[in-house]
């Protein structure tokens, strides 16, 4: 009779980790799937950046270039003003 009592709640024991473990194994798929959500969002992100670098890139030397020569241009206009006050 012991012996019957003893396995009777070492099964009820043993179905309480299952279920926990069921549980615990679905919260993990569920994360599993929204890290590979993120991971394949980040892809796009690094995708478009790396598809466009050039471009960009050679945009960024185009607005530098364009203000040194406005700088260029304004220090020879002071320049200029400075010649005719002086």
């Amino acid at each position: 009779q012991d012996s019957i009592t003893d396995k009777s709640d070492t099964k009820a024991k043993k179905e309480g980790e299952l279920t926990d473990s069921k549980k615990d194994l679905e919260n993990i798929m569920i994360e599993l799937e929204e890290l590979a959500n993120e991971n394949a969002d980040l892809h796009k992100a690094c995708d478009f950046t790396l598809k466009n670098f050039d471009v960009r890139q050679q945009a960024r030397d185009e607005e530098v270039e364009g203000l040194r020569e406005a700088k260029a241009a304004l220090s020879g206009a002071q320049l200029t003003l400075l010649q005719r006050s002086g």
